[in-house]
């Protein structure tokens, strides 16, 4: 199989740095993502414009773009009357409109200096994302292993043969889902995936369990490149990155969110941040063992730029 992705760039550099926000990025530039798709929906109505996202941030400096994939599932889609075949389309139109873009930015002499080229991550989103009632945050599903396993093969499958360099399996809330996702990973024996938590305090996942014996079950498996955090309040993230690094030799990623309070009921974001404070905080999450670091939800290229100009240049 081909090498870990995360580890080819470290071998060289000393961080991997990835891409903010999609879908708080789009609604900024604009687009109506009030809707159980989500980013998804843009795939059918605006996919120009997820390429214009997925450009900014490779200028920004991002070494991987995410795919605009998170809540791109089949049994949501066919709630729109959409096909199997039409569905498994728009998922590989994702992978796609990052691969473009990275081709084009990639074209630019200028734009290779000082830099590995960038890839694409295909963004596996948990369980409770399709059912958009804010249950990624809880991680409460009353669902098996076997029952998780049935709901992201079909996706799986189809990223895994999509032409991205990895899967980005994000927001996990529970350990059992993520145990789901790397059972999969036998089934496509040449994907690395990044399996990435989601944390309601310094020590635990959403669902309550220790963050250090997820990072250590989970990053004893062999096709998993990074083990970490993402969708996280700020001032966790130390504390959580100290705890995965004591406990696995795999690269510790982290992409939190920008600082900014999310209420999962209204959808709606209260509070301050900025991408100083932002790049700051990074040093820490680099100091305490993160070595594969980006910005989630209300994250922008900006915040990414401020990060490659504090920890990469």
């Amino acid at each position: 199989m081909p090498r870990n992705p995360i580890t080819q760039i470290l071998d060289s550099y000393p961080l991997v740095v990835l891409d903010g926000a999609m879908g708080t990025e789009l609604s900024q530039r604009g687009a109506d993502l009030n809707d159980p798709l989500w980013s998804a929906r843009l795939l059918m109505e605006q996919p120009e414009l997820i390429r214009a996202v997925h450009i900014d941030y490779y200028s920004a400096g991002a070494d991987f773009a995410t795919t605009a994939s998170y809540q791109a599932t089949f049994e949501g889609f066919a709630r729109r009357g959409f096909s199997q075949e039409q569905t498994a389309d728009l998922m590989r139109l994702s992978v796609s409109l990052a691969a473009e873009a990275r081709d084009a930015f990639w074209s630019e002499t200028a734009n290779r200096l000082n830099r590995p080229r960038p890839l694409v991550a295909a963004s596996v989103g948990p369980y409770g994302a399709y059912l958009a009632d804010g249950s990624e945050y809880r991680g409460d599903y009353g669902l098996s292993i076997a029952d998780m396993m049935d709901f992201h093969r079909p996706r799986m499958a189809i990223l895994a043969a999509s032409g991205a360099d990895i899967l980005a399996c994000e927001t996990i809330p529970c350990l059992d889902e993520a145990r789901a996702i790397v059972r999969l990973l036998h089934e496509f024996p040449d994907v690395w995936a990044w399996v990435s938590f989601s944390a309601r305090d310094g020590d635990s996942t959403n669902y309550g369990e220790s963050i250090a014996d997820c990072a250590a079950e989970i990053g004893a498996h062999q096709r998993v490149a990074s083990v970490g955090v993402n969708c996280t309040a700020p001032e966790y993230i130390t504390s959580l990155v100290g705890k995965m690094h004591a406990v696995t030799d795999k690269p510790i990623l982290t992409y939190p969110n920008s600082g900014e309070s999310y209420n999962p009921l209204t959808k709606t974001w209260s509070g301050h941040d900025s991408c100083e404070a932002f790049a700051s905080d990074a040093q820490t999450w680099y100091a305490a063992g993160a070595r594969v670091i980006g910005g989630c939800c209300r994250t922008t290229p900006a915040h990414i730029r401020a990060l490659v100009e504090t920890l990469r240049i």
